[in-house]
């Protein structure tokens, strides 16, 4: 009896600290083999962190094992070890959640709470150190090996807390000034192009993941109304992707393109099932985020709620509020994937619910005045009243809701066609204004304004032109409507403007036709109304001007058959050389990415042998090393078929000289050699082959 009892007494010593220990040991497991993948601005101090808790390891281990009191242990004994314990269970619970943050959370997000992160990131660090300060090894019956580790990561945590490892300023200024939308708008691609490296979101996986992460924060948020926040956040997000896209047009969703079997049949196509709706399974045309986070098709999700439902259809949890969240993101992805499998991207069926503006009753009463003066027979009262409806919708978000609530867009599109040029620069330049809004977009182009821009854009004058041209972009960043407005006549009227415009119509038309041409359908109507011989002339201008645009819309239209044949045709081997060596960074990329398609298919021999004449190998080496990162694999790609084709080449004499020799036996002639690149004098692992 004796014996059985002891070993009861033993069971429930050891059972005591056993919570305190097994949460130690399964959160040092946890951190072993969690799949710690970072790809945001705190990859450092994150993957220093995972590591110092990883080197408790061996100290988890020997907590584990089981071991019997010592004789004569005092009373309470067993109550301290969990005391020791506890502080640092719950300093690497608190570690694993920053970790999970770290690797699950939004990119974005985590820039711009650059101060609430970095606060959590002193916190946990000063928790680790001061539960390992003075721990009571002894207690614990820790070996000195492993003692002597859990020390060592105790001084490195220690030093650490010491010192502040922020992220760098310029990337958290970049993100927060497009955030805020204060930044310049002639640095808007630099800026984009830092944040998509730096952020890591230079793929459609990249970018579906962040969509994604975004959608689980208006989860964790109670059910909270997301707001403007969330929505400033997705806007931004389909910005950097937009921009990705442009920059790299080869880029295509994470899905097989080809639309036939090996057979030559029509293969079936599976829809994503992140692209389909929960409720009816269909793929979605104009997804919106609930309160839950989920994501629906808008009609769907508004019937649901019509019915009486308060509770989300996925998680069945009870939704505080039915605010629904276009995705922005999500539908441009939708969009992407319907053209890379030959599929009409899908139309809304319906305009979203437009929020209510804050517009008090003399300001609408103001807005409904002018209103009437747009209507009224005398020309001085309709050019007064466009004027000051296009200050008013350049002054605030909230006039521009108030004023296209109270029906402004129909009466300023009827004065589009007005005799008076002065009218018709306030009606479109208003427009154009009112356009900044997200919801005003849809309700212009569900108005029918585009081929009234376009008359104006063909016949105004040069500032109504340069204006109808500015609203032609800003419509265009929803994708579906570059279809729409690629099909009405715009784009040769661009291309016009480009041509003979100002500087600032200039400007204007190349922003318009470099987002335009982001769609392939618009590619061909580009090339077939003249834009690549005037972007030659562009790119070849000592003076430079309009050289970043000019390049960017290159790089697009040169992965379309027909654009890469205009290209060809107009001699720009050298020049896209000598852009290569000593152009911008965005530039070198860019005209090696031009290359890269001109040096594949029927005519690449003739260019891979023009580049060849023009030493592109130097500069290509020196772009490889030290280019963007889209820069290097364009690069390393360009390298490869310029040393096959160097390869060939040699081939090619040796077997000439040896037919040459045994038609005439004469001396040993020396076949001159070709410098051909050893391996490209660059590790393959440091570039991998991306498209």
């Amino acid at each position: 009896m004796a014996g059985g009892r002891r070993g009861e007494e033993e069971e429930e010593a050891a059972g005591a600290p056993a919570a305190a220990k097994e949460r130690v040991a399964k959160a040092v497991e946890a951190a072993a083999t969690g799949g710690w993948e970072f790809r945001n601005a705190y990859r450092r101090q994150l993957l220093a962190l995972s590591r110092r808790v990883r080197l408790l390891g061996p100290f988890a281990e020997e907590l584990r094992e089981p071991r019997l009191a010592p004789a004569g242990k005092e009373d309470g004994a067993e109550e301290e070890e969990e005391g020791a314990l506890a502080p640092l269970a719950a300093a690497l619970e608190k570690a694993l959640e920053l970790l999970r943050l770290g690797r699950d959370g939004s990119r974005i997000f985590l820039v711009l709470e650059r101060d609430n992160v970095m606060k959590q990131f002193q916190e946990v660090i000063a928790q680790l150190e001061q539960a390992l300060c003075d721990f009571p090894y002894d207690k614990l019956d820790i070996s000195d090996e492993v003692r002597e580790q859990v020390e060592l990561v105790h001084a490195q945590l220690k030093r650490a807390k010491d010192r502040a490892d922020i992220p760098e300023d310029e990337f958290y200024n970049d993100l927060l000034s497009l955030y805020n939308k204060s930044y310049d708008p002639s640095a808007e691609l630099a800026i984009l192009e830092r944040l998509s490296e730096k952020l890591h979101l230079m793929t459609i996986t990249d970018l579906t993941q962040e969509s994604l992460a975004l959608h689980e924060m208006v989860a964790s948020g109670g059910g909270q109304d997301p707001g403007e926040h969330i929505e400033k956040m997705s806007m931004l997000l389909k910005k950097i992707k937009d921009f990705v896209q442009t920059q790299n047009p080869e880029m295509g969703p994470p899905v097989a393109s080809k639309l036939m079997d090996p057979n030559g049949e029509p293969r079936p196509i599976t829809v994503p099932d992140e692209f389909r709706c929960p409720i009816s399974l269909e793929l979605m045309k104009d997804p919106v985020i609930v309160a839950t986070g989920q994501t629906y098709e808008r009609a769907c999700i508004e019937k649901w709620l019509a019915s009486g439902h308060h509770t989300c259809p996925t998680t069945q949890q009870r939704m505080a509020n039915t605010t629904l969240t276009p995705n922005y993101v999500l539908r441009s992805l939708i969009a992407q994937w319907c053209e890379a499998n030959g599929m009409e991207p899908p139309k809304r069926s319906s305009q979203p619910n437009k929020p209510t503006s804050a517009c008090s009753s003399s300001e609408r009463a103001n807005i409904d005045a002018l209103l009437s003066k747009l209507c009224s027979p005398d020309p001085e009262e309709q050019r007064s009243a466009a004027a000051e409806l296009r200050l008013l919708a350049k002054r605030s978000a909230n006039n521009r809701i108030c004023i296209a609530e109270a029906g402004a867009i129909p009466l300023l599109l009827s004065l589009l066609s007005s005799s008076d040029q002065r009218t018709q620069e306030h009606a479109v330049t208003a427009l154009l204004n009112l356009s900044i809004h997200e919801d005003n977009k849809a309700s212009i182009i569900s108005s029918g304004a585009v081929p009234s821009i376009v008359h104006v854009l063909k016949n105004g004058s040069m500032e109504a032109r340069e204006n109808a041209a500015a609203t032609l972009f800003s419509l265009s960043v929803i994708d579906e409507y570059k279809v729409t407005i690629g099909g009405t006549g715009a784009i040769p009227a661009l291309v016009v403007l480009l041509s003979e415009g100002s500087q600032r119509g200039k400007k204007d038309a190349a922003a318009a036709l470099f987002n335009l041409c982001i769609y392939q359908g618009n590619k061909g109507r580009a090339i077939r109304a003249g834009l690549v011989p005037l972007i030659m002339g562009l790119v070849t201008n000592p003076t430079g001007a309009l050289m970043d645009e000019a390049m960017a819309i290159l790089s697009i239209l040169s992965s379309h058959p027909e654009g890469k044949a205009a290209i060809g045709a107009a001699e720009p081997v050298p020049v896209l050389v000598e852009m290569i060596g000593s152009g911008t960074p965005r530039n070198r990329e860019n005209a090696a990415a031009v290359m890269l398609h001109l040096c594949s298919g029927e005519h690449q021999l003739v260019h891979l042998a023009r580049a060849q004449e023009c030493g592109i190998m130097v500069p290509l080496r020196e772009l490889a090393l030290n280019g963007t990162e889209r820069g290097k694999r364009k690069a390393v790609q360009l390298l490869e078929r310029m040393s096959r084709f160097l390869v060939q080449q040699q081939e090619e004499q040796e077997a000439l000289l040896q037919a040459s020799a045994q038609a005439l036996p004469q001396g040993p002639e020396q076949v001159q050699e070709i410098d051909i690149p050893e391996q490209l004098d660059i590790p393959a692992p440091q570039f991998p082959m991306l498209g």
